[in-house]
């Protein structure tokens, strides 16, 4: 032990407290450096979701520099080959979100998220006032491939049910052999004849509650740093009242 006049601190106690409020320390610090990597990351995808539709020919290639640009596509929709996002919920209810090729006019196809469908709609029968036609222009947002989380399930190509967008995959699944960028493509907002798809579904609104995080780990480290000194001045009161030998 070490002692002082008020405090007397007692060996595992302080082997344990002071690595604990370390990392805690460190916790907070991350947290605060993920807070500023999150606004600068919202505030470019508010910035480029909200900029004028250029043509895809004036994206960089880069997909750091392209992601969430809006472009303006020129051509039709080929609605035989649709493609089904699965589990995908709109105000709590269920239904797909409708993945189409869309082929451009010199030729290249690209995919299109039209939008939500609920379950009773995924028969394009039941929705053909939204199966348009002819040479049409879009508005859309420039998407990455998305990368699975460990608890999302497989993609059936078969069954043509997909949890994730894997660009290749569904190419190659709704008979696209040219080759396109590695992008997909989600369309705005603007209504589809009959109401379905619904577009308009990227969201931009990210959980952003680093702060409260950095606050809680900093309160957990002033927390335990009381305790601890709560406890090591009780422990020198206790042996200062100890009656002598």
């Amino acid at each position: 032990m070490i002692a002082t006049k008020r405090f007397r601190f007692a060996l595992w106690p302080t082997l344990f407290t002071i690595p604990a409020v370390i990392m805690m320390l460190g916790f907070s610090v991350w947290q605060l450096e993920r807070l500023a990597w999150k606004n600068d990351l919202i505030e470019r995808m508010q910035a480029r979701t909200t900029a004028e539709p250029v043509p895809l020919d004036k994206l960089s290639g880069n997909p750091a520099e392209d992601e969430y640009r809006q472009v303006r596509l020129t051509g039709h929709f080929d609605h035989d080959h649709e493609l089904f996002l699965a589990a995908r919920s709109l105000n709590g209810n269920m239904g797909y979100q409708v993945v189409t090729p869309f082929v451009l006019a010199d030729g290249q196809t690209v995919l299109v998220n039209r939008g939500w469908i609920p379950d009773t709609r995924k028969d394009p029968a039941r929705r053909a006032e939204g199966q348009v036609a002819g040479t049409v222009d879009v508005v859309a947002i420039t998407r990455l491939p998305q990368v699975p989380g460990w608890v999302t399930p497989n993609n059936d190509a078969v069954k043509n049910v997909w949890f994730y967008v894997d660009v290749a995959a569904m190419r190659q699944a709704a008979g696209v052999t040219a080759p396109g960028p590695n992008y997909w493509f989600a369309a705005g907002p603007a209504p589809n004849p009959g109401g379905f798809p619904i577009g308009g579904q990227t969201q931009i609104n990210l959980p952003n509650d680093h702060l409260q995080y950095a606050i809680t780990w900093f309160c957990f480290a002033v927390t335990l740093t009381v305790i601890y000194l709560i406890y090591s001045r009780n422990l020198a009161k206790r042996q200062q009242d100890k009656p002598a030998a």
